[in-house]
């Protein structure tokens, strides 16, 4: 009777076995290195009044300036300087819903053609009506705001002047001609294009008629993918058409009455929500907004005065420890 013979070495942290067949073999222990062994050097940081203090004193002398600058250039936006922006608002509306964000399909909407007469399930329960498919299917499409706003000048002898919107550029330059495409290889006869298929239930007209210019109609119309791309928070604000500025002379929006006519169509009881109309101009930061002039400017001032209360503390107790530990 024969008696198997290993033999183990081991070389930078492996061992090595050999057995009778002559077969070398590697356990799986890590190598004798810095790294696998976990020998690297380390730092930690040791946090002392010398280090923090000057952190927020630092943080709030940078904030609060930005957050002023940010917030003074918010409130100067005024409506009538350069282009004005209408905007329509919806409050307590909630896009940002996980199944409503999925409800749509991106392969129909880049105009692919097995997507326009098959839907995504994803779509469900907007992927089809009376047996036809729906174009655009989806929650989010299905739920288009379909008001419309038509503003009026008063002049000062009573005449109604209507205020013209340009409905062209308003939706985003990637989303116009990347993300969003016609099928039918941009066929100008968008009838023939959607044949057998139904609009979505909640519309009053199919999306090939949403506009008589076929380049701004069907799938690549802008009020349709402005409202496509979903806001993060209830309450929320879209754009709904540019009133272009006329000179550098005459103001785009004249000061005196206005009307604004509006053809209800969108209801808002059913989540109890609130519809409402915005004009604006836009500065180097965007439109209206100062939400981030007052953040800035809240926290530099949580910042300054915490460095502030951080330092009387250790004024007041440092030195006390100081002379306890050269007692001791």
């Amino acid at each position: 009777m024969m008696a198997s013979h290993y033999s183990a070495k081991q070389e930078d942290g492996h061992i090595t076995v050999s057995g009778p067949d002559g077969a070398t073999l590697k356990s799986k222990k890590p190598e004798n290195t810095a790294f696998k062994q976990q020998r690297l050097p380390a730092w930690q940081p040791i946090l002392t009044a010398g280090t923090v203090l000057p952190t927020f004193f630092v943080i709030g002398l940078i904030f609060i300036p930005i957050g002023i600058g940010l917030y003074v250039t918010s409130n100067n936006i005024k409506e009538f300087e350069s282009n004005v922006f209408m905007y329509y608002g919806l409050s307590n509306f909630y896009q940002n819903h996980r199944r409503y964000v999925k409800s749509r399909d991106d392969s129909q909407l880049n105009g692919d053609i097995t997507s326009l007469t098959k839907p995504s399930k994803e779509c469900e329960p907007y992927a089809q009506s009376e047996n036809k498919p729906i174009a655009p299917c989806g929650a989010i499409a299905n739920s288009m705001f379909n008001d419309t706003l038509e503003l009026f000048y008063i002049d000062p002898n009573g005449t109604r002047i209507q205020i013209l919107l340009t409905k062209r550029g308003i939706a985003w330059w990637t989303d116009k001609h990347v993300k969003f495409r016609n099928p039918g290889d941009n066929n100008p006869n968008l009838t023939a294009v959607f044949q057998g298929t139904i609009k979505p239930v909640n519309w009053q007209r199919p999306v090939y008629e949403l506009d008589t210019d076929s380049e701004n109609s069907g799938f690549i119309n802008e009020d349709f993918i402005v409202w496509m791309r979903t806001a993060a928070l209830p309450t929320f604000r879209k754009l709904y058409g540019v009133i272009q500025k006329k000179s550098n002379l005459t103001p785009t929006l004249p000061r005196g009455n206005y009307t604004l006519e509006v053809a209800y169509n969108y209801p808002v009881r059913s989540f109890d929500g609130r519809k409402r109309m915005i004009l604006s101009t836009i500065s180097w930061m965007g439109g209206k907004n100062p939400f981030l002039g007052i953040a800035y400017i809240t926290v530099g001032s949580i910042c300054f005065f915490l460095g502030v209360v951080l330092l009387i503390i250790n004024h007041k107790y440092g030195s006390c420890n100081n002379t306890a530990d050269i007692s001791n």
